[in-house]
Formats: C-alpha cells, sequence, structure tokens
C-alpha cells in the first residue's frame, strides 16, 4: 500500500528473489518511460523501494504521481 510520507508518496515491494526484483523494475521502467514520469527508487537483493514525486512541480505529490502509483499496482496484480 503506498503511503504518504515527507510529501511523497513511497512503497517497498518484496519479492522471491533477486530476478523477480529486477524483473518487476524493468515493466515499472517501462510505463515510466511511456509517461514521462520517471521514480525514485533502490534495489536491494529482493526489495524495490519507489519513492514518487513530482520534481517539475517542486518535489509534490501530483496526479502525475498517482496516475504512475496506479500502473505500478496493476504491474503487481
Amino acid at each position: 500500500m503506498w503511503k504518504e510520507t515527507d510529501g511523497k508518496l513511497q512503497q517497498t515491494f518484496k519479492f522471491k528473489d533477486f530476478s523477480e526484483a529486477f524483473a518487476f523494475m524493468t515493466r515499472v521502467a517501462l510505463v515510466a518511460e511511456s509517461q514521462q514520469h520517471h521514480p525514485d527508487w533502490s534495489n536491494e537483493y529482493n526489495k524495490v523501494k519507489i519513492t514518487l514525486c513530482t520534481h517539475d512541480a517542486g518535489d509534490i505529490i501530483t496526479e502525475k504521481d498517482h496516475q504512475l502509483a496506479k500502473a505500478i499496482d496493476k504491474i503487481m496484480g
């Protein structure tokens, strides 16, 4: 579930292993590129932490962030 923390949407996703985490990141990257809205994220083995905010709008949460969050949730199924 996405949480608003420090004016940003954040969520950490956990997978079976690194390969699944990396595959997820690849799918998210394709969606992010198509939306021209890119996440701040990190990967540690089987975990992917994603932070969303709109840099052009002063690092606040905008509709772009909510749209990307919904698309990421759809990837997760």
